[in-house]
């Protein structure tokens, strides 16, 4: 996700390899890209599930480096503290998508080393998320606000998408894996539109 806009919005410039915030926004959209089709219906029949969570990982990883450069690059207090609670939010994904490639995890091992820090994760995300739009607010319809409003969306896709994916101790699936993925992909498109929509905001 991306937490805020940079304060200078320079509209219409997509390539600027040389600006910080043009790679935070290119980092983040190759995060979502990863998340937006990791659960996409079909994928993980088509690669397996060990190039599935791969994915996924690799997505994560994408996502806490841009969290990284923004957390660098904030300039204010909430600015601050939004950036500082996505990254740490990124570290339990890394967490997460990193332990759901070990195989055999039964149902209490998946919901401890998986499930827990995937829903710290999108906690966090949700209070960064507000954070955000509270930083943004009084600019409602101008850029910082609609990247703002798509990042809190795609963030409580999140928090919805971890709380299908709790895994039923009794049966050892999940409480709605459909429901899980799909929310997961929506989340993700929602941080890859305001992802794309930094670029040319990119100061």
């Amino acid at each position: 996700m991306v937490a805020e806009a940079p304060p200078v919005a320079e509209a219409g410039v997509w390539w600027a390899p040389q600006r910080i915030w043009w790679w935070t926004g290119v980092l983040f959209a190759v995060g979502s890209a990863c998340f937006l089709v990791a659960p996409f219906p079909g994928f993980v029949e088509l690669v397996g599930s060990s190039v599935d969570g791969v994915v996924f990982f690799v997505g994560s990883i994408f996502f806490t480096s841009a969290a990284l450069l923004q957390a660098l690059q904030a300039i204010d207090r909430l600015d601050r503290w939004s950036s500082l609670i996505q990254f740490a939010g990124t570290i339990f994904f890394n967490v997460s998508t990193f332990r759901a490639l070990q195989a055999g995890l039964d149902a209490s091992a998946y919901d401890r080393l998986v499930w827990s820090p995937d829903v710290l994760g999108s906690i966090c995300f949700l209070v960064s998320g507000a954070v955000a739009y509270a930083a943004v607010r009084r600019q409602r319809r101008a850029l910082p606000w609609w990247i703002a409003m798509v990042n809190l969306a795609g963030c409580v896709a999140f928090g919805i998408s971890a709380v299908a994916g709790y895994v039923v101790h009794s049966t050892g699936d999940a409480l709605d894996l459909a429901a899980a993925n799909a929310w997961t992909s929506l989340g993700a498109l929602c941080f890859l539109v305001g992802s794309v929509l930094l670029l040319p905001a990119s100061d």
